[in-house]
Order: C-alpha cells, then structure tokens, then sequence
C-alpha cells in the first residue's frame, strides 16, 4: 500500500505547528529546511494516525532529534489517548524537545539516552508504535534490532546517512555493511556505482531482518527525492506467516553467507 495523495493534514497546518512548537515567536518565520521538514511530516502522519487506530498506546519517536514526527504527530495525528516518548542523546536536542512537549496538550516524555543504553531500548521495548525520521547509519539498526527483540507491533523507519562509501565504512560493523564490503574488491572505480550498489545490500538486510523476525514489511518512497533523497519508508507491522519468515531467513543467510564466500 503507498503513501495516500490525499493527506489529512495539509502543509500549511503543518507548517504553522512547526511554527508554534519549536519557534514560539510572533513575526518570525520557518527555516528553509523547517519548510523541507513539513514537505516530508505530511504523508508521514497519515502512517502515524493509521497505525494508532486502536484505543490506546505509546508512540515512541527513536533518535528523534528535537522531535518534529513525534511531536506534530503528538499535536495533530495522535488519538487522546495515546502518550509520546522522545528517544534522544544529545543534549541541546533533549533541551529542545523538551521545551516544545511543554506547549503539547498530552503526556510527552523525553528520555535523554542512547537507544543502544538499556534506558533507550527499554523505551523501544514498551512501545506499541516506533517511529524514526531519518535515523543515521548505525541509528537505524539499532533501532530495528530493539524493535526485533520486543512485542512491538508497528515501525515506521525512515534511515538516512549511509556513509561517504557503505562498502568501505568498517567505523561500525553493521552486518549489512558487512555484506557489502564482500564486494568491494570488485566494484567499479565510478564511487556512486558502489555506493548505490551498498545502499541497495544494507537495505536489504535490514528489510530479510525484520522478515526473519515475522514483520510484515512494505518499503515505499513517502515523498519524492526532490523532498529529500533519504525518501524510503519502511513500514514493518507483526504479523507475518511463518512460511514468508522461513523464506526470509533463507534469503538473509544467504545475503550474509557473502560475508565469508562469494562466487562470481
């Protein structure tokens, strides 16, 4: 299922709670990248309000940032009976966050913590919905292998940031960067081939991870790359049946048997 074209919160609406969460001052206005932000929350609360349907639950916004998803969504998308956690380590981004949850009319809470500490997977763990707008590198897989090892039933992931070269970016030893390190003594020497090629094995590793353990993944793009080229939404939901989770770790072991051999 794609993104709905017709959107229940306009940009404009979203625009102007950017603009009274995080600016608060009369006669100024958004950033460029604020107004870029708005672009891309759009479609994303139509995700949010559709997976938050049943009559209660906890959102937890991921590596969040200052919070934009979780907080919009807070303020626009969420039933009033779910509650909010913000998931972030750094500190001036905690403070920021914090400072906007004060103008939301709901429970929001921020927890200042890595989602790799036992504080931030806690957090992920009693989540009914996770969500994460452009989670950084490792951030994304870590966040997948929380949610993995948890009971919750709805991810909406947005990664971003691969590195300068995926293939060859050995500071964090992601398994699907692994994977595609395999072949780097043969990629061609034009880097965005390699690049594009690494992007394209990490990505599905992590989609054979959520399969493998019984999510049901569509991966869609939520806007256009014009947007940002960060533009791929996962949407994991539990529930898969276990004959899709039998073929997904057949795929993902032999994605990763390349790790170690590799016939070409």
């Amino acid at each position: 299922m794609k993104p709905s074209s017709h959107s229940k919160h306009g940009v404009d609406e979203v625009e102007r709670t950017l603009h009274r969460l995080f600016i608060q001052a009369e006669g100024t206005s958004l950033r460029r990248e604020d107004l870029q932000k708005a672009k891309e929350l759009v479609p994303l609360l139509d995700e949010v309000a559709r997976v938050a349907r049943k009559s209660g639950g906890v959102l937890v916004d991921a590596c969040a940032g200052k919070s934009p998803l979780g907080l919009v969504a807070a303020a626009l998308a969420l039933p009033s009976t779910w509650s909010v956690q913000i998931v972030e380590r750094d500190p001036a981004r905690v403070a920021a966050a914090k400072k906007a949850a004060a103008v939301v009319d709901r429970r929001v809470d921020v927890v200042a913590a890595d989602i790799n500490d036992d504080v931030g997977s806690a957090a992920i763990k009693a989540a009914d919905v996770v969500v994460a707008l452009h989670a950084c590198g490792p951030a994304s897989d870590g966040i997948i292998d929380a949610v993995v090892d948890s009971d919750v039933r709805h991810l909406l992931l947005v990664p971003c940031c691969y590195g300068a070269h995926p293939a060859t970016h050995a500071t964090h030893p992601i398994v699907g960067q692994q994977a595609a390190h395999a072949f780097v003594d043969v990629l061609p020497r034009q880097g965005v081939v390699g690049r594009r090629f690494a992007q394209a094995v990490i990505d599905s590793e992590r989609t054979l991870r959520l399969e493998s353990a019984g999510f049901d993944v569509d991966v869609v793009e939520f806007v256009g790359a014009t947007v940002t080229p960060h533009n791929l939404l996962w949407r994991a939901r539990r529930g898969l049946d276990d004959r899709r989770i039998a073929d997904a770790k057949q795929r993902r072991a032999r994605l990763l048997s390349t790790t170690t051999t590799r016939s070409l």
